[in-house]
């Protein structure tokens, strides 16, 4: 390669360049006719200026967007901040001066559901304790949580026999306690918290969407099948809430929560009956209660006239004993800072609350099935009948006596919609036939029958 390379310049040297070498050089090979070829891509000034236009009017009305979405954020939060609600002016009213006040049945300390929509599980376990202490004497503080853990399991379980027509949600309703204590029993608050550890409070915003977005997945792909899904369902609750124990251990002895229901308890969950009193149904009959969380669909309620509904409340809690409540808590007249619910005058005089005054209010929702509580206590003050009510919602802990309430005999009347009580205080006015099955689904047990022969 080094003699080639002298020889060229050589050669350029004396001649000035290699004529036959520069032409093979500078020579370009001509295309065929019609062959491929590269070249810049055109251009369209006036697409170009169009595309800037546009582009800069979007900007523009980006920038606007953004500031009128920005303005009305702000307007909603000071809307929110601002806003008011309608109460009741309690200047003047007397009323009872705190819980000590009541003649009140044993009840444990109020406890707080926090982030959940369990005050179903709360009050009607709180209501169980009082019966506990006042038929055994016993002292017991039960598990709110293995009551909801076995109740999500119960709903998912419905979900998938009813083919997604069932209701799936938190809230449930009182006859929840019944069902579980018959099927599963229950154990003390210590063996079973619901609370992982490190956690103190209860929060179930993460744990009720992943099982809605589960269930939701089942029905989109109909995935039907009753023990993937339960088994599914019980693994995420085992993640948020922990395993239920499958044994307790009570005063020396082990037990399963059906022995210890039945055993230390000596509860009996056929013992208790849910009262509602609507001019819908015939009264004296068991009806069922039409209502979002009573996703079981039972007819296992029994119908009274107000005049019934309230005489066997008020004379239950004079001789001592405890009701579960389940009604409205929206009215004016309910008022965490004061401890207090009572209908006010400008609502409906008290002389003028009646059956015809409860049902409309029912009709046009204004009465609604919000909330459950245990009410634990009366007392006659003012002129009035008062309740002393335990609640585990957070407006409850807004004024004096945290997790407690005071109702007045109107309220109870016009705005809560059913009791839990022992069928003992129901004595001749219990139907002789027992309630109907619940509403199902006509296929679900042949479809239940389908998949145990497949497995």
């Amino acid at each position: 390669m080094r003699s080639s390379a002298m020889l060229i310049v050589c050669l350029v040297g004396l001649s000035g360049s290699p004529p036959a070498l520069s032409a093979a050089v500078a020579a370009e090979p001509v295309p065929p006719a019609g062959s491929a070829t590269y070249r810049p891509a055109e251009h369209y000034p006036v697409l170009d200026e169009i595309r800037d236009v546009r582009e800069a009017r979007q900007a523009v009305r980006d920038s606007l967007e953004a500031m009128v979405d920005e303005y009305y954020a702000a307007q909603a939060e000071s809307a929110k901040v601002a806003r008011k609600k309608l109460r009741l002016d309690w200047a003047g009213i007397d009323k009872p001066a705190s819980p000590e006040a009541f003649t009140a049945a044993f009840h444990f300390p109020p406890q707080a559901q926090y982030a959940t929509g369990t005050c179903w599980s709360f009050c009607t376990t709180s209501f169980l304790e009082s019966e506990v202490a006042r038929a055994t004497g016993r002292h017991i503080k039960l598990s709110e949580m293995w009551l909801v853990y076995w109740e999500f399991v119960e709903k998912a379980r419905r979900f998938v026999t009813e083919f997604g027509h069932s209701n799936f949600g938190a809230g449930s309703h009182d006859h929840a306690i019944r069902e579980i204590y018959r099927q599963y029993g229950t154990v003390p608050a210590e063996a079973y918290s619901g609370l992982r550890e490190g956690q103190e409070r209860y929060d179930h915003a993460l744990l009720t969407r992943e099982l809605r977005h589960y269930l939701d997945w089942v029905e989109e792909n109909d995935i039907w099948d009753e023990a993937r899904v339960i088994g599914y369902v019980r693994s995420v609750l085992d993640h948020y809430m922990g395993p239920p124990p499958e044994v307790v251990a009570y005063a020396g002895r082990t037990m399963t929560p059906l022995e210890f229901m039945r055993q230390v308890l000596e509860l009996d969950p056929d013992d208790y009956v849910s009262v509602v009193s609507t001019l819908k149904e015939p009264f004296g009959t068991w009806v069922l209660l039409d209502v979002h969380d009573n996703w079981r669909r039972k007819q296992d309620y029994l119908n009274l006239p107000l005049e019934d509904f309230y005489r066997v409340l008020r004379e239950a809690l004079r001789d001592g004993y405890t009701v579960a409540l389940g009604g409205d808590v929206s009215e004016p007249g309910l008022d965490g800072l004061e401890d207090a619910a009572l209908i006010p005058s400008w609502d409906i005089p008290a002389e003028h609350i009646d059956q015809a005054s409860r049902e409309l209010r029912i009709v046009n929702r204004t009465t609604t099935d919000d909330h459950g509580v245990h009410c634990v206590g009366w007392l006659e003050h003012g002129g009035r009948d008062w309740y002393l009510i335990k609640d585990s919602n957070r407006s409850s802990r807004l004024g004096r006596f945290e997790g407690y309430y005071f109702y007045t005999g109107d309220y109870i009347r016009l705005k809560m919609l059913a009791f839990m009580i022992h069928r003992d205080r129901l004595a001749g006015l219990l139907p002789q036939e027992a309630p109907p099955p619940p509403e199902r689904f006509p296929g679900a047990e042949v479809w239940r029958e389908m998949q145990a022969e497949e497995d």
